[in-house]
């Protein structure tokens, strides 16, 4: 099943930088331009949007990091939208290794099973949009995709800050 999908840029220079600064090094401040991005690529969307799932991390990997990325991302986005974001829902329940480390086919098979939706029927008839920070193979919307559809949303979208050439 295709799903739409828009990212701000592609996954190099200054953007890139940005990103890690963020994620990786923990410059939490940054959610806010970030955030910037990320609502000018909702824009070009042009579709109407119910609510805001970001791409959930498993707790070993919120404990290690302190913060998950795509939560923060998804909530400046949902304060300039006014959207209400559920980061609660969607659960990796699957201890994955990270997609950077692995190729695409072992991207598309590590991800099988991670997610758990803990209420569906918050999503059932709803127009779900993801977010993440950056889309490199697609596996993990992909699978937190088929979760939601299989829960019965209308349609499901997902907006990232990069992609990956």
């Amino acid at each position: 099943m295709p799903f739409r999908h828009r990212s701000f840029g592609p996954y190099e220079g200054v953007l890139k930088e940005m990103i890690h600064k963020f994620k990786l090094e923990g410059q939490r401040s940054l959610k806010k331009p970030l955030g910037l991005l990320l609502y000018e690529t909702f824009k070009e969307l042009k579709e109407p949007v119910d609510l805001i799932i970001p791409i959930p991390l498993t707790r070993k990997r919120l404990l290690e990091r302190g913060f998950n990325q795509s939560l923060l991302l998804a909530k400046e986005l949902g304060k300039r939208t006014d959207l209400k974001v559920r980061g609660n829902i969607l659960i990796k329940v699957k201890e994955t290794p990270p997609q950077t480390s692995l190729g695409s086919k072992e991207r598309r098979s590590n991800l099988k099973g991670a997610f758990f939706l803990k209420a569906p029927s918050l999503v059932f008839g709803k127009r779900v949009l993801l977010v993440d920070d950056v889309f490199t193979t697609g596996s993990t919307l992909r699978e937190a995709f088929y979760v939601l559809k299989q829960a019965g949303a209308k349609t499901v979208m997902a907006i990232t800050l990069a992609r990956s050439l």
